[in-house]
């Protein structure tokens, strides 16, 4: 009988379920799937969310840098160019449904959490492998996917009253199911036949930035920012 091989993603999402429980029980969550997230508490999430995706999207250049494989390469520098020119404008547009206008968004400052975490994945990204790239870039891809999953299975009888269906929508699609796969996919190619040295940093920054995950959740649900 043939032994079925643990892909190294296997081993990613058996180790961080505390940190990913964590994340979809918490309160902005729950309260997002059930349509009674205070509005005040999206509103920032959306400001923050913007700026982050401003650095998040630095990663698939610096992933597209690191590339040695034309393939991929080109792979990384359309989804740059898919999060700028089409993310970026869906995300502004969602912004106005809730009476952000898109100056708010730009005029936006990250809070420390938002900015520990950009800088703690810009850090990895810039000095490190392409494979320490995607494996900061993947936990909020995936999770994010998992959380929509979650949320349709939840409360998903009732998206018809939730003002946040088409959030919860988004992360569900196949489209962004899509994505999160190929991330997946490439590191499990990248993790491919390295040492077990290596394999502990690639998990070190998987499991760091679901927890600036978590964080991220926090921050917005309690409307933390600078205390000056």
């Amino acid at each position: 009988m043939k032994v079925k091989t643990e892909k190294f993603t296997d081993r990613l999402f058996r180790n961080v379920q505390p940190i990913w429980d964590a994340n979809h029980s918490h309160p902005f969550v729950q309260e997002l799937g059930k349509g009674t997230l205070d509005k005040d508490k999206f509103i920032q999430y959306m400001k923050q969310d913007y700026v982050y995706l401003i650095d998040y999207a630095k990663l698939f250049a610096i992933a597209s840098v690191k590339s040695t494989d034309l393939d991929m390469m080109g792979k990384f520098a359309a989804i740059l160019n898919d999060t700028l020119h089409f993310e970026m404008n869906l995300h502004r547009e969602f912004a106005a449904e809730f009476g952000i206008t898109s100056e708010e968004l730009e005029a936006t400052k990250p809070t420390p959490a938002n900015l520990a975490y950009t800088n703690y994945m810009l850090n990895a990204a810039q000095s490190g492998s392409l494979a320490e790239v995607v494996a900061c870039l993947l936990p909020c891809a995936w999770d994010y996917w998992e959380i929509g999953k979650l949320l349709r299975a939840q409360y998903g009888h009732d998206l018809a009253n939730n003002p946040y269906a088409k959030w919860i929508e988004t992360y569900d699609s196949e489209e962004f199911g899509n994505g999160a796969k190929w991330l997946i996919d490439v590191m499990n190619e990248l993790a491919d036949g390295k040492p077990e040295r290596e394999l502990v940093q690639l998990e070190k920054h998987f499991q760091m930035t679901s927890k600036y995950e978590y964080l991220f959740w926090d921050m917005n649900y309690y409307k933390q920012d600078w205390p000056i």
